[in-house]
């Protein structure tokens, strides 16, 4: 640290405070208690279900109030589920909260960013994200990265007086900035900034809901008025009118799927968060489950990040003892602290120091580093083809032969001239190379294993030399690894679409590019999933589908990232996967049985105002339906697991069965008002049939999407039917239902009932036919969907 540079005081930082000059906490991932007490409570259903309420009060029917215990139960269980997320996201928060290096009472300590004041001096190194407008003090060759802010990724050099606005990270050197703007005079918190706020999820499970949430909130209300209009006016009595209104408002309301897709998600967040996963939001646990294509860095996943010197080797004049020093004179001088630069200081001793004129620390775009001393000239460090344009043969040979076996090459060079500009001095003269090593992580050979045999494909996308990238995803397990490039040969303006048909390992990727390769992945149709830890990293973490970033990795990544792995284990991601599919799936499977109910009421309902009789239905007597057939067993079938790779089309697949359950029911209650009326049966009657063969139906297609069914679904299934009977045959007063034993309904009944599987399975075949049909007319392809 910078002798000279003290910070505040104790004494300044509390008047400080006192005068309001502190700056604001970081906004939490998860919504506020308040939020979420509202947002599950004051919803538009909810007021629908309240107004049906008052009706079915005013006609003193009080037991077909039995729905609110259910939508009270909705509501409950919600709160309770995103509350159970909400503390375990932020615990993990707490952990991942990224600290502030600042200089106070002369000494440089660790603090949390809320707790800068005014005229605080930060030390920010790279990789950081600036939380706070400042002015530089003191620079040791900072660039910074201000895409988050102004949109252009080029790097943007910092010297002293310049001024830095937070929201910007930053991508080489090191430098004291004096804090001149906090809390809500910063410029982080006069724009939208795009690294700490949540990026839109694509998320096919949560539009597809709005979709069908939207389509009900303009259906509902008109339908329901036209409804009991229609009664009313034929002269339907006015109670049965209204309870028939109900039955139908409610019956067209999802509430349970809204419900069982917040639990899933919840409970996603909190089985993950046991695993040491920080999920930023609910909607990327299904992103990743789609993904199709994983693009990783090297460096920290598939390697630990941990490097390894084997050897430096000399190829000047000096003496290996004048090599060592000038090698360890730079690395010091430098001060970097990456991986490579840790690795030289473990085996070199601190020398003494030469007097420094200027330096250039490493960059991501360089690949290379150096610095200027007084009467030494200047030494610089790095990637031998980006210092040299050609290396002597048998020196290259020596190279190659080391890159061959997965090694890193560091070259050394030196040039009497200065360095001017950031840009190499002239007539630099190779003194060495170092030899060293990455260290695979022993988790990563089975965890790509896994996404092999799960039909996600990999690719390695990393600024290090092709030919070792590609030796180290050979020794990782890495399908064709052989297949490589090395990107500093791709000009900025190439298609690099044909290059990602042909290659799977890139090398020597710059930052830009590795962004280009990501949106190139995506065009080609790709779910793209991207792992990073460093600051070369971020645009791509961006530009993915869904990105995660590892614990040890820089702020900047692991603000731009959905997930971030706090243990940064990379088999963690295994379970993300998981996780994912077993959500998205179970959420699909049961989705099918609530807009089962949805589109037979909606249909009914529209039917019903031109038909000239009463509703079917009571409020009541959807109870034994909704509950046996819909809401239990959806609450098991959620949480079962289930990681079959994920198939494309969520709402075709939810709509198939929910239209062929959901027609079948339709098609069975006009034929029950048809025979009623020519056997002249009972109002009573009729509704008594209706359910029985609405249950009759609905447990058909629950069996079927409960499928592979094992011991313990069958169990359930077995139960829920016998209870459905028992309620059907023995509380049927309760329920508002005739006798269904009697010789007059029973003829009806089971003919009907003998027909239900055959009936159902024939709907459903049409009905995919059409879809399938309809879909390749107008996208000109086939497109899948579940069986």
């Amino acid at each position: 640290m910078n002798q000279n540079i003290n910070g505040l005081t104790s004494a300044e930082v509390e008047q400080k405070i006192k005068c309001g000059e502190s700056n604001l906490p970081i906004k939490p991932l998860t919504r506020s208690y308040k939020r979420i007490f509202t947002d599950n409570i004051c919803t538009l259903f909810n007021l629908i279900n309240i107004v049906i309420a008052a009706f079915i009060i005013y006609t003193g029917s009080y037991k077909n109030l039995l729905f609110l215990g259910v939508v009270v139960s909705n509501i409950f269980i919600g709160i309770i589920q995103e509350i159970r997320a909400k503390k375990s996201v932020d615990k993990l928060s707490l952990l991942n909260q990224a600290k502030a290096s600042v200089v106070r009472n002369g000494e440089e300590i660790k603090i949390n960013q809320q707790d800068l004041v005014k005229d605080d001096v930060i030390l920010v190194r790279r990789g950081d994200q600036l939380c706070v407008d400042g002015t530089v003090i003191e620079t040791n060759g900072l660039e910074v990265d201000e895409s988050q802010l102004t949109g252009e990724s080029d790097p943007v050099y910092r010297y002293v007086d310049s001024d830095v606005m937070s929201g910007s990270f930053v991508i080489s050197g090191s430098a004291y900035i004096k804090v001149t703007n906090v809390g809500e005079q910063s410029h982080a918190s006069k724009i939208a900034m795009e690294a700490k706020k949540s990026k839109d999820i694509n998320s096919e499970l949560i539009r597809t809901l709005k979709i069908i949430i939207k389509m009900l909130t303009f259906a509902i209300i008109p339908i329901g008025i036209l409804l009991f209009m229609s009664k009313f006016a034929t002269g339907v009595d006015k109670t049965q009118a209204i309870l028939g209104t109900a039955a139908a408002v409610i019956g067209m309301i999802p509430e349970g799927l809204i419900l069982i897709t917040s639990i899933a998600l919840a409970v996603g967040v909190i089985n993950l968060t046991r695993k040491k996963v920080l999920v930023k939001t609910m909607g990327s646990i299904e992103n990743l489950a789609r993904v199709d294509l994983l693009c990783l860095d090297k460096t920290g996943t598939i390697t630990d990040g941990k490097i390894k010197v084997l050897d430096i080797v000399s190829f000047s004049d000096k003496h290996d003892e004048d090599l060592e020093k000038a090698i360890s004179t730079l690395v010091f001088s430098l001060d970097d602290d990456n991986a490579t630069s840790l690795a030289l200081k473990s085996v070199l001793a601190e020398p003494n120091d030469w007097t420094t004129i200027s330096k250039v620390p490493f960059s991501s775009e360089r690949k290379w580093s150096g610095v200027t001393f007084e009467s030494q000239g200047s030494y610089v460090m790095g990637a031998p083809e980006y210092i040299f344009k050609s290396i002597p043969k048998g020196i290259q040979d020596r190279i190659d032969r080391s890159t061959s076996r997965g090694e890193r090459v560091l070259a050394f060079a030196h040039s009497e001239n200065h360095i001017s500009d950031n840009e190499l001095p002239e007539d630099l003269k190779l003194l060495g190379i170092a030899i060293m090593e990455d260290t695979i992580r022993p988790e990563a050979k089975a965890t790509l294993s896994y996404f092999k045999d799960q039909g996600v494909l990999v690719r390695i996308i990393s600024g290090d030399n092709a030919k070792t990238v590609s030796q180290i995803a050979s020794r990782a397990g890495v399908d064709g690894a052989q297949q490589y490039i090395d990107m500093s040969n791709v000009s900025d303006d190439e298609d690099l679409i044909k290059f990602t048909e042909m290659y799977k390992v890139f090398g020597r990727v710059s930052p830009e590019q590795k962004k280009k390769l990501v949106k190139a992945f995506k065009d080609q149709g790709y779910t793209v999933g991207m792992t990073g830890d460093g600051v070369n990293d971020i645009l791509a973490l961006k530009e993915a589908n869904c990105s995660i970033a590892m614990a040890e990795g820089s702020d900047a990544a692991k603000g731009v990232s959905d997930f971030v792995l706090l243990d940064s284990n990379f088999d963690s991601m295994v379970g993300v996967v998981m996780e994912g599919r077993r959500v998205v799936n179970n959420i699909q499977q049961v989705a099918s049985q609530y807009l089962m109910k949805t589109v037979y009421s909606t249909i009914l309902a529209t039917l019903f105002i031109f038909i000239n009789s009463a509703y079917p239905f009571h409020p009541i007597q959807l109870m034994p339906i909704t509950a046996l057939g819909v809401g239990i067993p959806s609450f098991f079938l959620a949480l079962r697991p289930n990681y079959s790779q994920i198939k494309a089309g969520f709402l075709v697949n939810v709509l198939i069965p929910a239209f062929s359950s959901g027609i079948s029911v339709v098609v069975y209650i006009l034929t029950i008002m048809v025979l009623g009326s020519f056997f002249e049966l009972s109002f009573g009657m009729k509704s008594t049939l209706c359910v029985v063969l609405t249950g009759a139906v609905c447990f058909t297609s629950l069996v079927r999407i409960s499928k592979p069914i094992n011991k313990k679904i069958g169990t359930m299934l077995v139960i829920l039917i016998s209870t459905f009977i028992i309620l059907i045959v023995f509380f049927r007063g309760i329920f508002s239902l005739e006798n269904v034993l009697s010789i007059r309904m029973l003829m009806i009944a089971v003919p009907l009932l003998l027909s239900v599987i055959p009936v159902y399975n024939f709907i459903r075949m049409m009905i995919t036919f059409t879809i399938k049909k309809y879909i390749a007319i107008k996208y000109k392809f086939k497109y899948k969907v579940q069986a």
